[in-house]
């Protein structure tokens, strides 16, 4: 067998689904690919999907016997990473603190690379990093 290449989602849990959307959508502008009521809303980056479900409705048996997804969720803070180059880091730092969203930590990697971290609506702990500090990317990801 030959071991997954890419994760092709991540899930978040957040119990105001409206100031989700308007954080991932509205100010980070990934594209909302489905809501359904109070329950989820999906968006897509990339080749990749960020679910957003409500924890306390995820966790409910599904109503649809031809949608068998098993329940789940979580408590507590989550964390998710974006990818993005030292100048795109940048530029997402000038939106967020523009939008009133405090940089929780900036750091730089001693093997190279940098990282922020912001909180979301839901307290989750969201990174956006240069793929350099896990040893992936292209030469254009390591501009400083």
């Amino acid at each position: 067998m030959q071991a997954p290449q890419h994760i092709l989602e991540t899930a978040l849990y957040a119990d105001d689904l409206d100031a989700a959307e308007q954080f991932f959508g509205g100010l980070l502008g990934l594209e909302i690919v489905t809501r359904m009521g109070n329950r989820h809303v999906f968006f897509r980056c990339g080749e990749g999907m960020l679910l957003v479900f409500n924890p306390a409705e995820s966790v409910k048996p599904p109503g649809n016997p031809a949608m068998p997804v098993p329940v789940h969720g979580t408590s507590g803070d989550g964390h998710m990473c974006f990818g993005a180059s030292a100048k795109e880091i940048e530029a997402m730092e000038k939106t967020l603190r523009e939008a009133g969203i405090e940089i929780e930590a900036d750091f730089h990697w001693p093997g190279g690379g940098r990282s922020i971290y912001v909180r979301d609506p839901a307290g989750n702990s969201i990174e956006f990093a240069e793929p350099r500090i896990w040893g992936m990317g292209t030469d254009t990801d390591k501009e400083t």
